[in-house]
């Protein structure tokens, strides 16, 4: 369980349609199975690959299964990406007063 688990699990469209829901609040699995329409069997797979992720928590009530956002693993990808991109230094650099670029004059200028 860890971060090319999450990248997995977010590279269906299915898991980010069902983080979406999740982001208003928990929801009973059958309620998230409701949204879609594909079998029941195939909204548990996706459910169980975003609970191996990190990305989902489940809670037992009773009979359902409740599930809720784990946005710890999110702010470490957005933060893995951040870092990716540079989007960090250019912050930096603009602290300084200094321009993130410096645009290349062409020759025959």
């Amino acid at each position: 369980m860890g971060l090319p688990d999450a990248y997995r699990a977010l590279a269906d469209p299915t898991r980010r349609q069902i983080l979406k829901l999740l982001r208003d609040g928990e929801l009973p699995a059958g309620a998230i199975a409701e949204q879609f329409e594909i079998s029941w069997p195939s909204v548990s797979r996706h459910l169980g690959v975003l609970a191996r992720a990190g990305l989902v928590e489940t809670t037992r009530r009773g009979q359902q299964v409740v599930y809720s956002l784990t946005t710890s693993v999110l702010v470490d990808i957005v933060a893995e990406l951040t870092d990716m991109t540079g989007l960090n230094r250019s912050t930096r650099s603009e602290r300084k007063g200094q321009p993130t670029w410096t645009p290349r004059r062409s020759p025959s200028s």
